[in-house]
């Protein structure tokens, strides 16, 4: 079969395309023809070297993908060959940028009608991300105002619609005007240009949208110095979702920013949360369902073939896209970039 493997770690540039063999599924594991695969951070902090779990190459990367069912193993219920599923899988090796993959079958989730392939496999890590960190960490209400960091990112956008859904007042951070009113048209009631507020400016400037108040509710997807202001951003009772770190750099805490406001301070990894026994179906099925009854949108700006995975991180690293990149693989799924 055709994958896309890592043999050393290192840039965009070692996004290898190369010929394997078929894998097979064993006790307890689904085989599946991937359609789409996601393009994520977490990918690029694979090739780089850089993610705690990546172990060493040679390495097939991806964590979620779309397809079709071909075989099951012994043992498997609630799956079957021939039907749509969407799969996450950041615990076991090789991943999805590959034609098939073996997936345990309790990171499979059937596909309800209505969702694309395209779409679903946008869904089980940007989107779960965002549904998990707003309804079960921070269990957002229509009564609160939640910041969304890096509003155009998959997890930003996502969490923009899953918040608005709720009923909550949505502030939109990004980095550019386009970035900001894209985000807006998911159903932010405010923006935070963060290149005409950053750094300190952005945090006056939320006080400055929520009365001084602050934010019940901040979705820190970026991390590094931006968690401090996080801190600083959120008001009395709040809660900071803390998931990523992709600025790579260490976070300076002055705790004076959230104990005397009572602040809570929550952490999510979705690797780690599987490993302790989180099962993502009944999430992910219901997530599915409000994409395919129209409650939320799902952003793919571009969709390269998985021999493009390349080109891929390349767009993904310049930071310039909005909502999610994806890799086309199998069953009718059209690339549209092929330069």
């Amino acid at each position: 079969m055709r994958a896309v493997r890592i043999d050393e770690f290192g840039g965009p540039e070692v996004l290898v395309p190369v010929e394997v063999p078929d894998p097979v599924a064993g006790p307890g594991q689904v085989l599946v023809r991937v359609a789409a695969a996601g393009v994520n951070r977490a990918d690029a902090l694979v090739r780089a070297g850089v993610y705690h779990r990546a172990g060493r190459p040679p390495l097939i990367p991806g964590v979620e993908a779309s397809g079709v069912v071909l075989a099951v193993g012994e043992g498997v219920t609630g799956v079957g060959a021939g039907q749509r599923v969407m799969a996450l899988d950041g615990v076991n090796a090789p991943g999805f940028y590959a034609e098939l993959v073996v997936v345990p079958a309790e990171r499979v989730t059937v596909l309800p009608e209505g969702v694309e392939l395209t779409q679903a496999a946008t869904l089980p890590v940007a989107w779960l991300s965002a549904w998990y960190c707003l309804l079960r960490l921070a269990k957002v209400t229509k009564d609160d105002t939640v910041l969304v960091k890096a509003a155009a990112s998959g997890v930003g956008s996502a969490a923009v619609q899953i918040a608005a859904g709720a009923g909550a007042r949505v502030i939109a951070s990004a980095g550019s005007p386009e970035k900001t009113a894209w985000a807006a048209g998911f159903g932010a009631r405010d923006i935070v240009d963060t290149s005409v507020h950053p750094d300190d400016a952005e945090v006056d400037e939320v006080l400055r949208l929520t009365g001084g108040r602050g934010a019940d509710i901040v979705l820190d997807t970026v991390g590094g110095p931006a968690f401090g202001r996080s801190l600083r951003e959120v008001g009395h009772g709040g809660r900071v979702v803390a998931l990523a770190n992709v600025a790579l750099e260490p976070s300076v805490v002055d705790t004076r920013d959230f104990y005397p406001k009572n602040a809570s301070v929550l952490g999510f990894q979705l690797t780690n949360l599987q490993i302790h026994g989180y099962d993502p179906r009944a999430d992910l099925r219901e997530l599915a369902e409000r994409v395919a009854a129209g409650r939320y949108r799902v952003p793919v700006e571009a969709v390269f073939p998985l021999e493009r995975a390349r080109a891929a991180h390349e767009r993904l690293e310049r930071r310039e896209h909005r909502g999610k990149i994806v890799l086309a693989v199998h069953n009718g799924v059209r690339p549209t970039e092929s330069a």
